[in-house]
């Protein structure tokens, strides 16, 4: 390891000096404790008896060799700072017990053999192609049986998820927090591991496979990675050396929102843990791009602009951001920032931070506050859904319906529609089909698809038995069909980020709801919608003829069936209450 660079915050493969690694017949163990007065492994190899470590390099580093260890044994670090010693899991551990026990365990990550090369090779950014993500909790898709903990395996996860992802055509999946973490209620967000894929579903060599089975059905992988804090459990990271060694000795800083504990991003290495983590991730099981989450908290301190920059950990960002394409050139790095800071997406060297894509937080609160609001309410509330254009080329964006909005009493988001339970189906399809019309790329989380209207919760699985119900059978069959839609015309995804792919038609309809607008690349896709609750006639003046593809009030999706197969210029439509239609013109 490069211990200037570590210092510096420019390592990246801190990993492989640090930690527990197999060598000859027995196992090495490294651990970073600057602070520490003395520190000891112990583990199964010695019935939990301390083996003194030596202090190496410059002092601030432990190592000892044992001959008795093997893969498989648990471990831990008994670090003693003034008269007292707390026992910690491994900071750079490869695995670690299900909770809530929480020893490290000896692992070798030099067995697995990747044969997705061909698929690692064609990776790129994605920018004018199509980009549609399926985010999911690992833990909660589908259960074995009724128990919070009938999990299936990474394994068993590739023979059930990847069909499911392919049978609805997304070409991404996004996966919340994989790393070790003791609350399942935290669902992976206060982690204890940052080098330990989550024991719950299986061993770091299941998940490489799980991985490595997607890309060989044409399915990338995000992983959804924590750079901000730490779990504040007293056996992982926090005061690891007998001081705050990872987080601020300050509470008002060092302490978030969440009762975590804030990483210290002023300080070099813990800078080089965290970039080591997020290459390790991306290097060693191939992940295909990382989004982190809760960007805004390091933009701002706490995550309020009126505390002003971080700017420490705001250089984190560029030089992480930076050595990750670096060294993995085409790997996807999504920004979830609920700030209206600029740059997010901007390239470093012109002062932005370097994200591929940021999540439009602000298009996601406005479309969904639209939606709640009665059809006389909208009348007022009309330029909510116009805003977003407004701003929209400022950065590269993701349009994101996840997770977070449908927990904590939001309610899920076919039940956020205003109305009846029909009125609210026939709301949902027109709001999706207007989500995949806008520009931006696109992520939608797990049960959305099929109406889910229980919130979703961690220890439950989906539920998958509404799909015997024909409202929610035809709101899936309509997303399966709108996402075919998507993948064969790239007028709705090749200019998402340039001027000329987007154009308002009609944007002055506010005491009809109505909303007309194109999408061009080589093809041009017209656009209509009616967001009121009574038909509306519109009066079509644009040249050409026009040919519909998809109408969200087909009775096929247990809509009234009013569709008009042809429009031509100067043609007086109706456009049926709360309906999307796309139309493509005609050469």
């Amino acid at each position: 390891m490069d211990f200037n660079a570590f210092y510096n915050g420019q390592e990246f493969e801190a990993y492989r000096y640090l930690g527990a690694h197999t060598q000859d017949r027995g196992v090495i163990f490294r651990t970073y404790a600057p602070s520490a007065h003395r520190v000891s492994v112990i583990g199964e190899f010695t019935d939990w008896r301390e083996i003194p470590m030596e202090r190496v390099g410059n002092g601030q580093f432990w190592e000892v060799y044992v001959k008795d260890a093997a893969v498989g044994h648990m471990y831990k670090y008994r670090v003693h700072h003034g008269g007292s010693f707390v026992d910690h899991c491994d900071p750079y551990g490869y695995l670690a017990e299900v909770r809530p026990a929480n020893a490290s365990i000896v692992y070798n990550n030099k067995n697995y053999v990747f044969h997705d090369n061909e698929w690692c090779a064609s990776r790129h950014d994605l920018q004018n192609e199509k980009l549609n993500i399926y985010e999911l909790h690992f833990g909660s898709w589908k259960k074995k049986g009724l128990e919070e903990t009938d999990w299936y395996s990474y394994r068993e996860m590739a023979d059930l998820l990847i069909p499911y992802v392919k049978e609805m055509a997304y070409n991404y999946i996004e996966i919340m927090p994989l790393n070790e973490y003791p609350n399942d209620l935290s669902w992976g967000y206060q982690p204890t591991g940052f080098f330990a894929p989550t024991s719950r579903y299986g061993k770091p060599d299941d998940l490489r496979y799980f991985i490595e089975q997607c890309h060989l059905n044409h399915v990338g992988v995000i992983l959804d990675f924590v750079p901000v804090h730490f779990a504040i459990d007293g056996f992982a990271l926090n005061n690891f050396d007998g001081t705050p060694l990872y987080n601020y000795p300050n509470d008002a800083v060092g302490k978030s929102e969440w009762g975590t504990c804030n990483f210290q991003h002023s300080r070099g290495d813990v800078c080089s843990f965290l970039n080591s983590s997020a290459y390790y991730w991306l290097n060693e099981f191939h992940f295909d791009g990382l989004r982190l989450d809760a960007v805004g908290n390091l933009i701002y301190w706490q995550g309020n602009s009126q505390r002003g920059e971080n700017r420490e950990a705001m250089k984190f960002l560029q030089t992480l951001n930076r050595g990750l394409k670096e060294r993995i050139p085409h790997c996807l790095l999504f920004a979830e920032d609920s700030s209206s800071y600029q740059g997010v997406t901007a390239p470093i060297e012109q002062g932005g931070l370097g994200f591929d894509y940021k999540w439009d937080l602000g298009w996601m609160n406005d479309t969904l506050d639209f939606f709640k609001k009665t059809p006389e309410e909208r009348k007022e509330h009309y330029h909510k859904l116009t805003f977003s254009m407004m701003y929209f080329y400022n950065e590269h964006f993701i349009l994101p319906f996840s997770h977070d909005e449908v927990v904590h009493g939001k309610k899920t988001i076919v039940d956020k529609m205003y109305g009846s339970y029909e009125e609210k189906f026939a709301q949902a399809r027109a709001l999706y089909l207007y989500m995949y019309a806008h520009p931006g790329k696109k992520l939608n989380f797990m049960g959305n698809e099929f109406g889910q209207l229980r919130e979703w919760h961690e220890y439950r699985e989906q539920d998958w038995t509404l799909l015997h119900y024909p409202m929610h059978q035809s709101f899936h069959q309509f997303h399966k069909d709108l996402i075919r839609l998507y993948n064969e015309h790239d007028a709705f995804y090749q200019n998402d980020f340039n001027e000329k792919g987007f154009a308002w038609i009609d944007c002055q309809k506010e005491e009809q709801s109505l909303y007309v607008f194109k999408r061009c690349s080589e093809e041009t896709l017209i656009f209509f919608f009616n967001f009121s609750d009574a038909p509306q006639d519109y009066l079509y003046e644009e040249k050409g003829k026009l040919t519909c593809l998809l109408n969200t009030n087909d009775h096929i999706y247990s809509g009234q069936g009013d569709r008009i197969d042809h429009i031509e210029t100067g043609d007086n439509i109706t456009i049926p209450a709360y309906t999307g239609m796309v139309y493509q013109l005609q050469d």
